[in-house]
């Protein structure tokens, strides 16, 4: 037994990993693995030391990463804070009480050492000193993107071709080829506003594709309708291009020109942000003629690239 060491019950209990270091968690990659992070942030191109030393950084519990503060038990097993809290300050390996002893030795080591980005096996070959890892793959530009589907909590990421399969196959998402547009939209009940009606279209132009989204909500307390366009890839791509949306009828119209938002701002930024064609209920209702009672509003559009 240590000195000072009591022994405790097993009390291994299964946890979402919460982040404690100020920039979070990551998992160890010894190949690269698929997840998430920009390039220009202090990487080097080239071969990585690997020499073992970052398996000793390697949470038993979790098997993440560890950042300070990272703990050790009496005996010198160490584990993650977050882990610590998970195990109820029962070292996992020999079951003696963790009290509150930091491993100053292993923290440092970590500051030797360097490491690839995560997204190596997508196209990232930068190395990174340990602390900068994380940081680095958070704006990493070869991160996967996440679905752009806003019809429920979809989980799904990956690169672009995948998402578009994705969209088609598991979203039943309509596709076009082509750079303008003319949709109809209808409602029968135009009065059930929240969460009543969206859509989404993939448009394939040049070469790339757009997700124009419509949809009706609350905005503070006026039912609205909304279309906009996302751009699938990154927002430094999306600022090659432009586009327009007009709706209109009875010799009125509304029209919108902007710059397509980038899919990494997820839909409910871009629609909290109010970045597109915007018309309330009542004037699409007027736009859509007859009795007003039922929604017959047709957006028309366009998109170009920017010289």
């Amino acid at each position: 037994m240590a000195p000072g060491g009591s022994t405790c019950k097993e009390v291994l209990e299964s946890h979402p990993t919460v982040a404690d270091y100020d920039i979070g968690t990551a998992k160890v990659e010894n190949n690269g693995t698929t997840t998430k992070g920009n390039l220009g942030l202090g990487g080097k191109h080239g071969v990585y030391s690997n020499n073992g030393v970052h398996e000793l950084l390697e949470c038993p519990v979790c098997s993440n990463l560890m950042y300070p503060p990272i703990h050790q038990c009496p005996n010198g097993h160490t584990l993650c804070s977050n882990c610590k809290i998970r195990v109820h300050n029962c070292c996992p390996t020999c079951r003696y009480d963790l009290g509150n002893i930091r491993c100053l030795a292993l923290e440092k080591v970590a500051e030797s050492l360097e490491l690839p980005c995560k997204y190596q096996d997508l196209g990232c070959h930068d190395i990174f000193p340990y602390y900068s890892k994380l940081k680095h793959e958070q704006h990493c530009r070869f991160r996967p993107y996440n679905c752009p589907y806003a019809g429920s909590e979809c989980s799904v990421t990956g690169d672009i071709p995948s998402l578009v399969a994705h969209l088609k196959d598991d979203h039943n998402v309509d596709m076009h080829d082509g750079c303008t547009f003319n949709h109809r939209y209808v409602k029968s009940n135009p009065h059930e506003v929240e969460n009543a009606t969206w859509m989404l279209t993939v448009f394939n132009c040049f070469g790339r594709q757009f997700c124009l989204h419509f949809e009706a909500f609350q905005l503070g307390m006026a039912p609205v309708y909304m279309a906009f366009l996302r751009f699938m890839g990154d927002d430094n791509e999306a600022k090659k291009f432009s586009y327009s949306l007009e709706v209109g009828g009875n010799g009125r119209k509304l029209i919108w020109q902007g710059i397509p938002r980038s899919i990494r701002d997820s839909h409910k930024k871009v629609r909290d942000s109010q970045d597109g064609l915007i018309i309330q209920r009542s004037l699409a209702l007027y736009f859509s003629g007859g009795d007003r009672q039922e929604l017959k509003l047709r957006v028309t559009g366009r998109i170009w690239k920017e010289e």
